[in-house]
């Protein structure tokens, strides 16, 4: 799981992988460039093993959840330090800051929502506020986006 295909114009790093869905948790435990995507990375190792511990309390016996602990759990010295903590403590709002590779540097705000009709499943909504350099480079990002697609430049995994 290296970070060479995240190096392509544009290619957020956590959508690199091949494998699909996309996994924040082997992105953050697994890959070097999570170290440069993540302008705190060790706030998100924290957030992401509370969410999973918090996770595997409500989840048991999830069979896919099991897997990606053990498979972090073997892979991770880090993942399992953060572990062996048994924090549970997860921000439902908060600030994230992350370095992407077609605007640079992001201050963004976000948010947890879950859907009551689909248990364990959680969007995160990130927001910068208008005026904001985060919220021009969003429109930046947006307007990249939008003309890459179109012209059918736009990298696998954007």
């Amino acid at each position: 799981m290296g970070s060479d295909s995240s190096s392509s114009a544009g290619v957020v790093p956590v959508l690199a992988d091949p494998r699909r869905p996309a996994n924040n948790a082997r992105f953050v435990y697994l890959d070097p460039a999570a170290r440069e995507f993540f302008a705190d990375w060790d706030r998100a190792a924290d957030d992401i093993a509370a969410m999973l511990r918090s996770e595997a309390g409500s989840n048991p016996h999830d069979k896919q959840l099991i897997e990606l602990i053990g498979e972090l759990s073997t892979q991770s010295h880090e993942f399992r330090t953060r572990w062996a903590a048994h924090n549970v403590r997860f921000h439902r709002t908060g600030h994230k800051r992350i370095h992407h590779p077609v605007v640079g540097t992001l201050d963004l705000d976000f948010e947890a929502m879950e859907f009551p009709a689909h248990p364990g499943l959680t969007l995160l909504a990130y927001t910068a506020a208008a005026g904001t350099p985060a919220g021009d480079s969003l429109k930046m990002l947006a307007s990249w986006a939008a003309t890459a697609e179109r012209t059918g430049s736009l990298p696998a995994g954007v």
